[in-house]
C-alpha cells in the first residue's frame, strides 16, 4: 500500500508538471501564431488512450507515461517528422518564424516550471507556513556513527555553526557543507567549544548518507502507538498503549541503543518487557531478518518543532526567495557531481528515488512542496545545452542570433538524434544506480 501511494504521488506530480512545461510552449506558439499540431500528456506510442482534435491541435494522452510533448508544426523534435521538413516551409511553422520568437517558444516550458514552482511555495507558505527542526531545540545534541566519529564528531555533541556562522535549521546543515564548502564546524561538548574541520575525503561519505548526522533522542517512554500488521509484534501480542521498558532485561537510556540492540538481535527472539496499565509484563519476540519487531510510537513532542507562519503577502517575496535558493543550490550539485574526489556521480538516482522521497501517507502540503521542487528540477534539467532539450534548441538559436547563420535542417535532425542517445543513457544509467542500490540492500 505504501509503494501504491508514493506511486500514485508521482504520477500525479509528474503529469501535473509535464502539462504545465508543454504549455509554456504551446501559449508562446500560438502568440506568435505558430500551429501546434499536438499536445499530449505522456507518449501515444504505440496509440493513445485518448485523443480529441480541436482547431488545428490533436489533445491527447498516450500509452507510455514517461513525460509528455507538444508537436510544433515545422519543428524537428523528438517526433523526428522528416516528411515535413522536406516540403516548403509555411507561415504557420515554426521554422518560418523570426529567432526572438523561436527562441522564447523553447524558453516557455522552462519558464512556466519556474514560475509555477514559485506559486507554489508562495501557497504553501501562506497556508501552512515552514515547518523545521530548529539547531537550538536539539537539545539531547546529535546522534552519529562510525563515519561522524572518524570525522571528529561524538554523540551529543550540539552544532552551534558552521564556518562561524550560526546554524538555524538542524536538516539543513548536512546539505549547507556539501554545496557550500564549508570548513569548521563547531560544537559545544559537555560545555567545551570545539572546532571540527570538515575535510574534503568525508564529502563522498556525507553525500551517500547524509543521515551521519541525526538528533539524539531519549529512548522512554516508549508508548505503542501502532503495531504493524503481520509483523512479528502483532503475532507475539504487542498491542497499542504497551510501553516497552527493556529488551532482555536491559534498560535504555537512548532510542538509538535500542535500535542497536535488536540490529544485533536479527532473526533471534528477545524478550520484551513491556508495561500493560499497572502490571509488568514479558513477551518473546523474534524479530525480522532487518532486526525490526513492527512496532511505533508517537515522537512528535520528543523535539520541538518551529513553525513560521506568512500571510498571504509575507508569503510572496519568502516564496519567491526560497524558489530561487532552492534552484541556487541545485545548481550548486552540478559542480559536485562533476567533481571526480567526491563520487557523487554514483548517488545519481531514476524513477525509484524520486518516487522514495514522498511520504508513506498522501499529505498535501509534502505533496505540493515536493511537486515545486521537482519543477524546479526539471527547469534545470531542460535547459541544459543538450541536442533533444529545450536547452539544446536554445543553444543552437543563440548561435543563430549571434551570428546569424542558421544551421541546416540536416544538421538539427542528427543533432536531435544525438541528444536523444544522451538521454538514453542518462536514463539507464540514473535507474541503473536505482536497481543497485535495491539490490546492494
Amino acid at each position: 500500500m505504501i509503494v501504491l501511494i508514493k506511486i500514485l504521488q508521482l504520477l500525479l506530480s509528474l503529469s501535473i508538471l509535464v502539462i504545465v512545461h508543454e504549455f509554456g510552449h504551446f501559449v508562446f506558439a500560438r502568440l506568435f501564431k505558430t500551429r501546434v499540431e499536438k499536445f499530449y500528456l505522456f507518449f501515444d506510442w504505440p496509440w493513445a488512450i485518448f485523443k480529441r482534435k480541436f482547431g488545428d491541435t490533436e489533445y491527447g494522452i498516450g500509452m507510455i507515461p514517461l513525460g509528455g510533448y507538444v508537436k510544433i508544426s515545422g519543428m524537428i523534435d523528438e517526433s523526428m517528422d522528416k516528411e515535413q521538413m522536406k516540403q516548403p516551409p509555411q507561415p504557420y511553422e515554426f521554422r518560418s518564424k523570426p529567432s526572438w520568437q523561436r527562441l522564447l517558444i523553447m524558453l516557455g516550458g522552462v519558464f512556466f516550471n519556474f514560475i509555477f514552482a514559485l506559486i507554489i511555495y508562495v501557497g504553501v507558505l501562506s497556508v501552512w507556513g515552514e515547518t523545521y527542526l530548529a539547531a537550538s531545540n536539539v537539545k539531547y545534541g546529535i546522534l552519529t556513527d562510525s563515519t561522524g566519529y572518524a570525522m571528529g564528531l561524538r554523540n551529543g555533541d550540539k552544532i552551534l555553526s558552521v564556518d562561524g556562522k550560526p546554524v538555524d535549521n538542524f536538516y539543513a546543515i548536512v546539505p549547507d557543507i556539501l554545496l557550500n564548502e564549508r570548513e569548521v564546524m563547531t560544537v559545544d561538548r559537555d560545555g567545551a567549544i570545539v572546532d571540527i574541520p570538515i575535510k574534503r575525503e568525508y564529502i563522498p561519505i556525507l553525500l551517500k548518507n547524509p543521515d551521519i548526522i541525526d538528533a539524539r533522542i531519549p529512548f522512554g517512554p516508549f508508548v505503542i502507538s501502532e503495531v504493524a500488521g503481520e509483523s512479528p509484534a502483532a503475532a507475539a501480542g504487542l498491542a497499542v498503549g504497551d510501553e516497552i521498558i527493556a529488551l532482555d532485561g536491559n534498560p535504555f537510556i537512548w532510542y538509538d541503543e535500542f535500535q542497536a540492540y535488536l540490529a544485533a538481535h536479527r532473526a533471534n527472539p528477545v524478550t520484551v518487557s513491556v508495561r500493560r496499565g499497572e502490571e509488568m509484563e514479558d513477551i518473546t519476540v523474534t524479530t525480522t531478518e532487518a532486526g525490526i519487531l513492527g512496532v511505533f510510537r508517537e515522537a512528535g513532542n520528543v523535539l520541538e518543532l518551529s513553525t513560521k507562519h506568512y500571510s498571504f503577502f509575507e508569503a510572496i517575496p519568502a516564496g519567491i526567495s526560497k524558489g530561487w535558493n532552492t534552484t541556487s543550490d541545485y545548481l550548486k550539485q552540478f559542480k559536485l557531481i562533476f567533481a571526480k574526489d567526491t563520487k557523487a556521480y554514483e548517488s545519481l538516482g531514476g524513477f525509484i528515488t524520486i518516487g522514495s522521497i514522498f511520504p508513506d501517507r498522501w499529505n498535501w502540503q509534502s505533496f505540493w512542496s515536493l511537486t515545486a521542487f521537482l519543477s524546479l528540477i526539471l527547469a534545470v534539467m531542460n535547459i541544459l545545452p543538450i541536442p533533444a532539450l529545450d536547452g539544446g534548441h536554445v543553444m543552437f538559436l543563440i548561435f543563430e542570433v549571434v551570428t546569424g547563420r542558421k544551421p541546416s535542417d540536416k544538421f538539427l535532425e542528427y543533432a536531435q538524434i544525438a541528444g536523444m542517445i544522451i538521454l538514453f543513457a542518462l536514463l539507464i544509467f540514473a535507474n541503473g544506480n536505482d536497481i543497485l542500490k535495491l539490490i546492494k540492500k
